[in-house]
Parts: structure tokens; C-alpha cells; sequence
């Protein structure tokens, strides 16, 4: 069960014979690269953004700047509750979100910001869509080299969810097509990424990734998400231009 909210409609120079192609956009770095590249494998793009109980609406605010800023031929918002089972910093706020965790990239254990069956569920929809569409592409922004411990940003769960997909679609049992989920990123650094989506014209300034913002929206610069999206800024020998909280 869900609800429909914040329909947003964009046109950029779009064919009526370009493939099409869900694209999940969180308002992120990752996935605001993601969308760009999508875009320029000439996939006309369907972006799909959820708000599904995390502690803060700023990332879904990035989210459609993204959107209108790189062009999508629709822009779906998506309101689920995945708060209502908890278990996660990132939906739960009782629960506090970890800052200068020192064990950041060894990935001993999972965090606590991970959020039980999140991908699974995002992109469950994102297949929905697809076959409504008549698309068999859904790109999503994973990627498992700077990625936080997290097991669905693992190529072995996208190899298996999209072996599912082929599986439980009409569309794709009935031979119209099989269906791909593209993840662009995957072996890539954050560095990496941020020169490939600078290279394609990503403005960065619009994205977010922090999972605690202050009231005015500033990033944190001490959770996992902020540290990672420094460190790749600071590899690419560039300078991150979104606001941050002074420490």
C-alpha cells in the first residue's frame, strides 16, 4: 500500500524512440551521477524518489532539483513507511546516528544506518513502474567500493534481484523483453563518481547525502554518508560546494 505524492512532469529533449528507464534518485551524489548517466546513454528517464519515514525531508528536496537540473520525462515521489518497523538510525529517532565511526571503511560489521530490505523494496517498485512503462532498464546508484557495509549495495544482490525480476513479471514470461538493472557505479570510488557525474555536468550544490542535517539543512561532516562524500570530493582534488555545519 502506498500514496502518490508530488507528481513532477519535465520534458528535455526527448524522442519518441528512446528506450526508456526507471531511474531510483534519492537526491544523493550517487544517484544524481546515476540519473546523468542514464541520460547520456540516451535512456529516457523516469526518476523515482521515496520518502519513507527517514529522519529528514532534505534529501527528497534535493531530489527534484536533480531531477529539473539534469532533465527526466517524469518524476515520481513515493510515500512509504518503512518507519513503521524501525531498526535503523535512518528511520527510527530514537536511535542515534553514529558520527566519526573510526571503523568506517572495514566494514566489520553493518551500521546501524542501514535499513532493513530498503533497496529491495525501492527497487520492487521501480519494477512496477517499468513494466507499466514497457521499460526493461532500472538504474539504481549502488556502488561497493566506498559503500558503508551495507549488503544490498552488492553486485551479488543485484545479479539475484534482477534473476528475480525476469521471474515474476508478466512482461518478461511472456518474452517482451528482459530486464536489466543497471548499476553504473558499482566499482567505482567516490571520487570517481564525482569526476564522472562533473565530467556529464552533475551540479553537486543541489545534491545531499547527510543522514543528519541540522534544522537549516546543513550537512553534518561526522556522519558515514558525509565523511565518505568529503573524502571523494578531496580525492578528486575538489572542493564539496554544498553547506556544511561549522565543527
Amino acid at each position: 500500500m502506498y500514496n502518490l505524492v508530488m507528481p513532477h512532469l519535465f520534458y528535455a529533449n526527448m524522442t519518441a524512440d528512446q528506450k526508456k528507464a526507471v531511474v531510483l534518485l534519492s537526491g544523493g551524489l550517487d544517484s544524481a551521477s546515476t540519473l546523468a548517466i542514464a541520460r547520456e546513454e540516451r535512456f529516457q528517464c523516469y526518476a523515482m524518489t521515496f520518502v519513507y519515514g527517514q529522519r529528514h525531508k532534505r534529501e527528497v528536496q534535493a531530489a527534484v532539483k536533480v531531477a529539473k537540473s539534469i532533465g527526466v520525462a517524469e518524476h515520481r515521489t513515493i510515500k512509504i513507511d518503512l518507519a513503521a518497523f524501525g531498526g535503523s538510525a535512518i528511520t527510527d529517532s530514537a536511535i542515534a546516528v553514529p558520527k566519526n565511526r573510526e571503523d568506517l571503511e572495514k566494514h566489520v560489521n553493518i551500521p546501524i544506518t542501514y535499513v532493513p530490505a530498503r533497496n529491495t523494496i525501492f527497487l520492487s517498485y521501480a519494477l512496477a513502474w517499468a513494466e507499466v512503462l514497457g521499460s526493461f532498464d532500472i538504474f539504481i546508484g549502488v556502488n561497493t567500493t566506498d559503500y558503508s557495509g551495507y549488503p544490498d549495495c552488492r553486485g551479488e544482490f543485484i545479479t539475484a534481484f534482477e534473476k528475480m525480476a525476469n521471474l515474476a513479471t508478466a512482461a518478461a514470461v511472456e518474452g517482451k523483453g528482459q530486464y536489466t538493472i543497471h548499476t553504473p557505479l558499482l566499482g567505482m570510488t567516490k571520487a570517481q563518481i564525482i569526476l564522472r557525474g562533473m565530467q556529464l555536468g552533475v551540479d553537486f550544490s543541489l545534491t545531499h547525502s547527510c543522514y543528519d542535517p541540522d534544522s537549516r539543512g546543513r550537512s553534518c561532516g561526522r556522519c558515514d554518508s558525509c565523511r565518505l562524500r568529503l573524502k571523494g570530493f578531496a580525492e578528486a582534488g575538489l572542493t564539496d560546494p554544498i553547506e556544511y555545519q561549522k565543527q
